[in-house]
């Protein structure tokens, strides 16, 4: 941690709200845990739900479950990622203390609010969302500008495009255009798809270098500039629907097969003993298994369905536990291999995924069993993270210094 921060002003904010990673990881985490359990309750059991309103009868199947999985846990892990890498990145104070609080305080505002079981106007959950996206993104560029760090430009104006489909999916339930949120919700995950391939491009390959003490390879540039550009046009395909499907179909094969060429230059095989990294590898092998299953079956709907979860369980989830449990450790000033043994929790989001992706398809007469299987499997893994992790979060580093 960069020396940039006062020790004595530092002291007197409450460590929880010291840096963004800790709220955001521990918040992020706890929705994960609770909100997957909470929505198959309620699809499944909707007789003994607590929400009994016409809105959350109405909404909870088709909009509050991929919207809180993507705004509420995903975006929480991103944010806390981001707030906490840019004081790095511009040896620049992240955020902290009453600001930290006010943007976390904006995050779960919006997920406490579309959890009351009474009508609410949409525009009070949708104006806190937009806050804590708007103020996160704010803080990136004031950053990043200061120092003219150019490279990272890019964040803090994704953070803005998240927001703005954000809004366009309050908009969407607004109407109930259902159509409009399912291609909303597929251009965020093409989005976090697009931020996992700049991050995990950049900290996957280095993380592993370093712990088994070989040369980080050079990226392929042409390789890199490819996947960006098929990324972007996969979130903006999802949005407009412009191109032809074997056009699409094309897109995702050449992503897949670009990803795992990425991937296999990074010595994957060579961190099978080392839990904090081939839960990284992993992750990041299923983001091109989603695309090729995407692609081969891009012209069934229900089974389209299914197999996105190979990406949205095996690698964002992954990706995010990975990461918060490495980030939590490293930014207290601990060991970051010798921390909580989460291989159980690691090994349970692939689980996860296999259930949710792939046993609807292989098995539909017992599709119930396997979303609640899965859905077993995900809160584990995060349950065990915060079980491990909510008194390093919520305690100050042990090192004494700010952060």
């Amino acid at each position: 941690m960069l020396n940039i921060d006062d020790p004595a002003a530092t002291e007197k904010i409450p460590a929880l709200f010291r840096l963004g990673f800790r709220p955001f990881f521990l918040g992020g985490a706890l929705v994960a845990m609770l909100f997957v359990p909470l929505w198959l309750l309620t699809w499944f059991f909707p007789e003994h739900s607590l929400f009994q309103t016409d809105f959350w009868v109405k909404v909870v199947p088709l909009w509050w479950h991929p919207h809180e999985m993507l705004f509420g846990f995903a975006l929480a892990i991103v944010c806390g990622f981001l707030l906490t890498s840019v004081q790095t990145w511009t040896n620049q104070p992240g955020m902290k203390g009453w600001a930290l609080a006010l943007t976390f305080g904006c995050w779960l505002i919006a997920r406490i609010m579309l959890l009351l079981p009474v009508s609410i106007p949409l525009w009070l959950p949708a104006i806190f969302d937009s806050l804590f996206l708007g103020l996160t993104a704010l803080k990136l560029w004031r950053c990043i500008y200061k120092v003219k760090q150019w490279q990272n430009i890019g964040f803090p104006i994704m953070l803005v495009a998240a927001l703005s489909i954000n809004l366009l999916s309050y908009y969407a339930l607004s109407t109930r255009d259902f159509s409009l949120s399912l291609q909303i919700w597929q251009a965020m995950i093409w989005w976090l798809g697009l931020l996992i391939t700049i991050v995990g491009g950049r900290v996957i390959p280095f993380f592993t270098a370093i712990r088994i003490k070989q040369t980080k390879p050079t990226p392929i540039a042409l390789i890199e500039k490819s996947l960006i550009v098929a990324m972007v046009v996969l979130v903006i395909q999802a949005m407009s629907k412009v191109l032809p499907v074997a056009v699409e179909q094309a897109l995702l094969l050449i992503a897949a097969v670009l990803h795992l060429i990425r991937w296999l230059r990074w010595f994957p095989h060579k961190t099978l003993k080392e839990p904090m990294l081939w839960s990284l590898h992993i992750a990041y092998l299923f983001l091109p298994i989603a695309l090729l299953a995407l692609a081969a079956k891009i012209h069934d709907t229900m089974a389209y369905h299914h197999l996105i979860h190979l990406f949205g369980i095996g690698t964002l989830a992954g990706i995010c536990l990975s990461m918060i449990s490495r980030v939590s450790l490293g930014h207290t000033s601990r060991n970051i291999y010798q921390g909580p043994n989460m291989t159980v929790a690691f090994l349970c989001i692939p689980i996860a995924a296999v259930l949710r992706s792939l046993m609807p398809i292989i098995s539909p007469e017992h599709y119930q069993l396997w979303l609640w299987l899965a859905g077993a499997f995900w809160s584990l893994a995060f349950a065990m993270f915060v079980v491990n992790y909510a008194s390093i979060l919520s305690k100050p580093r042990v090192d004494g210094r700010p952060g």
